[in-house]
Formats: structure tokens, sequence, C-alpha cells
């Protein structure tokens, strides 16, 4: 079982728009980070409605395959309205860490208190697949706690000049290692193993 994260970011390394809300998402301007997986004549395999360019398709799918469940923060599952009570992933189950009551979630959402609680429940959950990571916070906290193995940067060429930094919480130092670089139309994927 692997630890994973896969998140679309700009050049200025923001995830989301200056100011979002649960009204708002992804920010002021956040939306042209995901573009990219509308943009192409290739339907996901995994993702319905998603039509990206081909090398995008094969790097897309084969992240969201390995998914057996994912984990979100607190922050990302209100933003997103609580996922509607599911998983933003189609197969996957969700795990939510937090330190509140979650008093909307449903019988299909895992609450966790803890990153080491939240990877344990989701690997049970996973069975022989990955865990996903969805958000900075989380992703934050599985580095700091020696559980995160791959990071995934969907690096879009655009400068947002605010809202939400993807590294705003991680360890002063980490080496990391290329292992894979693809570029796509409107995005570049850059996937990098955590050493240790």
């Amino acid at each position: 079982m692997s630890v994973f994260t896969a998140l679309s970011v700009s050049v200025d390394g923001y995830v989301t728009g200056p100011d979002p809300s649960p009204e708002q998402a992804l920010g002021r301007g956040g939306q042209r980070l995901f573009d990219w997986y509308f943009d192409g004549d290739v339907p996901s395999r995994v993702f319905d409605g998603f039509r990206l360019s081909a090398p995008s398709a094969a790097v897309f799918d084969d992240l969201a395959s390995r998914d057996g469940a994912v984990i979100c923060g607190r922050t990302t599952y209100d933003h997103s309205g609580g996922f509607g009570g599911g998983s933003p992933h189609p197969t996957a189950p969700l795990v939510v860490l937090t330190h509140r009551p979650v008093p909307e979630a449903s019988a299909a959402q895992t609450v966790a208190g803890g990153i080491e609680e939240a990877v344990a429940r989701a690997a049970e959950l996973a069975g022989d697949l990955d865990v996903g990571l969805m958000g900075t916070g989380v992703t934050a906290a599985a580095l700091a706690a020696g559980l995160l193995d791959e990071v995934t940067l969907h690096q879009v060429p655009v400068l947002l000049g605010g809202g939400t930094p993807f590294f705003h919480a991680w360890p002063e130092s980490q080496a990391l290692e290329r292992v894979r670089v693809v570029e796509a139309p409107g995005v570049t994927h850059l996937t990098f193993r955590v050493v240790r």
C-alpha cells in the first residue's frame, strides 16, 4: 500500500485561487487549475464527464485507479459541501480528518481525529489499493508523520497571485526524487517519490 497525493497547482504554488470558501471552493480564478480535466478528447475511464488530452488521461486514470480510499481534511470537506454524503472519488470511500464533530457525515464516510488513525482506517478500506490524500493540510500532516510516499503536482501554467498554498505547512527540508514528468496540453504532470 502506498500513500500519495495528486493536486493541481499553479506555477506560483497555489491549489485554489484567492478567498476560497464554501460558496466558492476553488477561490477566485481557481477553476483554471482544472480546465485540463475537460479540454481534451479522451474520456476518463474512472470519472464520468472528464475529457482529457491523451497524455493527461493516461496519468489521471493511472492515479485515480490506484485509489482504494481517500482522506481529506475538514476545510476541503466543508468547502466541498461534504461531497453530498459520499466521496470525491466514484469508487473509493472517504475518510475525513478533523478534530471537530462532523454532524453531517454520512454512514458512507469515516471520521478520524489524527493522521495516523486516518491512514490506518483508509488502508483498511483500500484493501489491495492505495490511499489518496486530498488537501494541503492532510498532505503536510502525512509528510510530517512519515506516512507520505508520493507527490504528484499537476502544474498548470497560470499565476493565481494568492489562495491556498500547497507548500504552506511542509517540514523544513524534505528530499524528493523525481520519477515521472509528462508534458500535456495545459498542464505538466510531475511525480516525485518521498525520500526517507
